[in-house]
Parts: C-alpha cells; sequence; structure tokens
C-alpha cells in the first residue's frame, strides 16, 4: 500500500475505531462537522429513492462502504450486497453490524483497495459512491468502477464541490478533520470530465447553497421552518449554471460504461 493510501486508511480507521466515542472531547472534535448533514434531508432522498428503486434482485457495491449503513440497507431490500472500504476496522465495524441485524449472510464485506479491486469484469448492477471520490485518484477510480460495472449497469455519486469560497475556508480551518490529500481534491469540474471518459451518460444535480444557513438553528424550533424556506431559494437559485457550482454536494449519475476499444 502506497503511503497516501496508507495514510487515508490510518485515519478512517482512527475515526471508526468504537474506542473513540468513550473519549468525549477527542470524539466532538473529530467529528465536529457532522452538525452540516442535518440539512441534507433533499439529497438524501434523492439518492435513496434512486437506489430503492434499483435494489431488488441487483449486485450492489457499496464503493468505500464506511461503517457500512449503505450495503446493509441494499440486503434488507432484497440486493446482493457488496461492501468494500480501504479500513480494516471499518469492515470489522460492517460485519458486526450485519451480523446484530440478522444479515450477515445477505451482505458480505472486504478491505480492498477501491482504486485496484479484485473483482470480475462486469460484475455488479448498480455502484454507490457516497462521498468517497475526493478521497481517491478520480481517473483510477472512474476507471475501475466503468470496468466492475456491468454494460447496462449505473452508479450514483454523492460529493462535495470545491468552488465555494466560504466552505473551503471552513476546509482550511479544519484540517484534523480530514487528511492532506482530501482537503486539496475536493471534487470540481475536471473531475467530471474524468468520469465522462469512462461514461457515456454523466447526469448532474446540485445540493445545498443557502440552505447551509439552517445549521445554526438545528437544534432549535426555528430549524425546520427555516430550512424548508432556504431549500426553496436554492430551488431557484442552483437552477443558475454559475451558482450550480457553489454548492456544497453534487449528485451525479453515471451509466453505458464505455469499452476498453473507446479507451
Amino acid at each position: 500500500m502506497n503511503s497516501r493510501k496508507q495514510k487515508e486508511a490510518d485515519f478512517h480507521n482512527m475515526i471508526r475505531d468504537e474506542a473513540l466515542e468513550g473519549k468525549k472531547a477527542e470524539f466532538e472534535n473529530l467529528t465536529s462537522n457532522r452538525k452540516f448533514y442535518s440539512i441534507t434531508r433533499l439529497s438524501d432522498d434523492f439518492v435513496n429513492d434512486w437506489i430503492r428503486g434499483r435494489c431488488k434482485d441487483k449486485k450492489v457495491l457499496d464503493y468505500c462502504c464506511g461503517n457500512g449503513g449503505y450495503a446493509i440497507s441494499f440486503a434488507k431490500n432484497g440486493a446482493d450486497a457488496v461492501g468494500i472500504d480501504i479500513s480494516d476496522v471499518s469492515i470489522k465495524n460492517c460485519k458486526s453490524r450485519a451480523q446484530k441485524e440478522g444479515i450477515g449472510k445477505n451482505v458480505a464485506f472486504y478491505v480492498m483497495d477501491a482504486e485496484a479491486t479484485e473483482f470480475p469484469d462486469n460484475t455488479f448492477d448498480v455502484v454507490t459512491c457516497l462521498g468517497v471520490l475526493h478521497h481517491l485518484d478520480t481517473g483510477k477510480a472512474f476507471k475501475e468502477i466503468a470496468r466492475i460495472l456491468k454494460p447496462d449497469g449505473e452508479v450514483i455519486c454523492n460529493e462535495p464541490l470545491a468552488y465555494n469560497p466560504a466552505f473551503q475556508l471552513y476546509r482550511k480551518m479544519t484540517p484534523h478533520l480530514r487528511t492532506e490529500w482530501e482537503m486539496h481534491h475536493i471534487l470540481s469540474k475536471k473531475d467530471i470530465d474524468r468520469a465522462r471518459k469512462y461514461f457515456n451518460t454523466v447526469d448532474m444535480k446540485f445540493f445545498h447553497l443557502v440552505s447551509m444557513g439552517a445549521v445554526p438553528f438545528a437544534n432549535s424550533p426555528l430549524f425546520k421552518p427555516a430550512l424548508s424556506i432556504l431549500e426553496q431559494v436554492d430551488n431557484v437559485l442552483l437552477r443558475v449554471p454559475l451558482m450550480q457550482w457553489l454548492s456544497w454536494q453534487i449528485v451525479f449519475t453515471l451509466s453505458n460504461p464505455k469499452g476498453s476499444k473507446q479507451l
């Protein structure tokens, strides 16, 4: 394993070690960015609805699965589910969680390099890449996903974007929350262009701009009405091409992988 990948594995082993939760101050320091996910219901609903309609009786890969929540959900919804992650602590957590939920026989988890998996060509009907591509070399990742995806398969990706100066300033002010590679590889238009090299169809949808303003109200009665209003504003602003790229997250789907002759 090269030094970049080892640093990613070490970092995610640290933050997913269950013992960390017993160290309150350290745990809160390393997970302080989780408060922003209080406002992601629209992107979450979009992703979950997309996946829900594609799980049953399909072979689905949770690509860089973390603690396995999505892969376990796929299995519960009738998929032949697989999860991979570079973090052995994550995979240990995944297997334990699957056993506790009684579906250990319906989902498989492996420690694996996402840029060079051990799967045969044309293995999966669906691949989910949820908040993971900025941890990877996207050129290698897209090439590998295209290889293991069936010709009629589909991919969904949900990623942060690199263009909003306020979001980037926050990232620079909180280096302890991410690896150095991650900080410098938040997704850009160049990454989307790399995806087009390996997939004939790339569809994009943008989420969360002014709705981020609801985060400070997350624990108050004002949160839900404030979020609803700001989401309506986002619905207008994020139709404007130049504004779209200032959003926090992009969800994009990939399909029609290009054959090796086209690469």
